[in-house]
């Protein structure tokens, strides 16, 4: 993606698409009626850089009860302080990496995605207005690190894996760059992107 990152997101950002989940690989699987998603806001925040652009990630601390230890876009559940789902993921985005909501550009929204453990996850697509020292917070976020826009929004670099998981083989996409093994909620967000920027 070159220095036209922010058209070619915003324009994927208005072609339709149908939320995704971590089920979408395991068509079999049956969820229980009733169930209850909590609402949570991830920020992809995008740092254009001339020709390149840079995706902003972090990895959760191995101590925490949700994904201990994967690959994350900066984020969290919606509080009831938070106006909306948008208020929500820039200020999970300033605790965990030190990104400043005034240092954001919101370009809008993609549709939500449920996780398996429980959480109806809106990604925010945003610019970063400057570049800026991350800070990860401690006792949350492990490491904050950036990897090119590109390389996890092509989808020849995506595959299919699988995992025992709850007594079934569960099957989720994955995008790894460097020592970085991106997958699962975070990985299948970042395919929704690739498809819609693939259809332009």
């Amino acid at each position: 993606m070159t220095s036209d990152a922010a058209s070619r997101l915003r324009a994927a950002i208005d072609r339709a698409r149908a939320p995704s989940s971590d089920y979408d690989l395991n068509p079999d699987t049956v969820l229980p009626e009733g169930r209850k998603l909590r609402p949570a806001g991830v920020l992809v925040a995008v740092l254009p850089q001339g020709e390149e652009a840079r995706l902003f990630l972090t990895k959760r601390s191995s101590a925490l009860k949700h994904h201990p230890g994967q690959i994350a876009f900066p984020g969290g559940k919606q509080d009831p302080g938070d106006a909306d789902i948008t208020a929500a993921a820039l200020r999970e985005a300033h605790e965990e990496i030190g990104l400043a909501p005034g240092n954001v550009e919101v370009l809008g929204l993609m549709p939500a995605h449920e996780t398996v453990t429980g959480f109806h996850v809106t990604p925010v697509i945003a610019l970063v207005k400057e570049p800026f020292d991350p800070v990860a917070e401690v006792g949350e976020v492990e490491e904050v690190f950036d990897v090119p826009l590109d390389h996890v929004l092509t989808p020849s670099n995506f595959s299919v894996q699988s995992r025992r998981w709850r007594g079934s083989r569960r099957h989720y996409f994955t995008v790894p760059f460097g020592p970085y093994y991106i997958w699962g909620a975070t990985a299948r967000i970042l395919r929704s992107l690739a498809d819609a920027l693939e259809d332009q």
